[in-house]
């Protein structure tokens, strides 16, 4: 007997990034296991207590009964840093190793993707505005696809399977960047031990450079081929989420392009150095490396 259709509950009405991402895991997981299913949108009591997966409505907690509220009383628990579980922490603390196929991959989209996710839905602050600008996160997109109250042909429920899809591709996409992640950070390792002066790193691929704060402590630059076919040096950030670096390319660098690139570098290969000195470009291995040489002599330290 073919299994039956699973129904995937959560309310119905306004939507969220936390009920979407919710939402979006069940889904992968459920067609992970070739399993057919069924989203409903409701507060009615009855359906809700017939779903076999509910989150963000209900008023409880269970995940071995597959019951994913926070609103509860008490709410539903809160992590080390003090952040409290919204329903996607919930969710992904129950299925997010299974989603990633490991456990270390699945601690990274917890990290970068679940936890502010749960910060915004339980009203904490995790940044502020500077000059009265703040940061066009995720919730702000999925606001924009709720209708206004001028789209009154426009259906609400139409719209969160729309950000449900959307979603679903941004946590399948960040499942293959955390598993890849966890490779290149094993191969930056290596390169790193075997590298005599770790002032300069010379990678054999391009790597996320996010690891290289807190696996290259002694290095300044990373030297990388790019997609195009040349060869970038970068510097390496104070701390991960700064943009403070190391040591600065030198100022009569910034903005130089070509010609002018080369010939206030000397390296004849020389493409481009970006006006924050961040970062320069040569056509080859060699000429990268000979940028980050002198920028060792001649940068700026912060």
């Amino acid at each position: 007997m073919d299994n039956p259709i699973k129904k995937i509950i959560t309310h119905n009405g306004s939507f969220h990034a936390d009920d979407i991402f919710s939402c979006a895991a069940i889904c992968i997981l459920l067609r992970k296991k070739k399993e057919g299913f069924k989203i409903i949108r409701t507060r009615e009591e009855g359906v809700i207590a017939e779903g076999d997966y509910v989150f963000d409505v209900g008023g409880t907690y269970n995940e071995n009964e597959n019951r994913f509220d926070h609103h509860q009383p008490g709410g539903a628990g809160r992590r080390e840093n003090g952040i409290e579980y919204a329903s996607f922490g919930l969710v992904w603390k129950k299925i997010g190793e299974e989603l990633c196929d490991s456990a270390e991959a699945a601690k990274i989209i917890e990290e970068k993707l679940v936890s502010p996710i749960d910060a915004f839905d339980n009203g904490i602050d995790l940044f502020e505005p500077r000059r009265g600008v703040s940061p066009y996160i995720l919730e702000r997109v999925f606001m924009a696809m709720e209708p206004t109250w001028r789209e009154e042909n426009l259906d609400v429920n139409t719209m969160f399977l729309e950000c449900v899809k959307m979603a679903e591709k941004i946590l399948q996409r960040e499942i293959v960047h955390a598993r890849d992640y966890i490779l290149a950070e094993q191969s930056a390792r290596e390169i790193y031990r075997k590298t005599s002066d770790k002032r300069i790193i010379v990678l054999d691929k391009d790597y996320p450079a996010e690891f290289t704060v807190e696996n290259f402590p002694d290095a300044f630059f990373v030297i990388y081929p790019r997609r195009d076919g040349t060869w970038g040096a970068k510097t390496i950030r104070l701390e991960k989420d700064s943009f403070r670096n190391r040591k600065d390319f030198p100022l009569g660098w910034a903005g130089l392009r070509y010609e002018e690139a080369a010939r206030a570098t000397g390296v004849p290969d020389a493409i481009f150095c970006h006006r924050s000195l961040f970062m320069a470009v040569a056509k080859s291995k060699e000429g990268a490396i000979k940028l980050a040489e002198l920028a060792l002599k001649n940068g700026a330290v912060q």
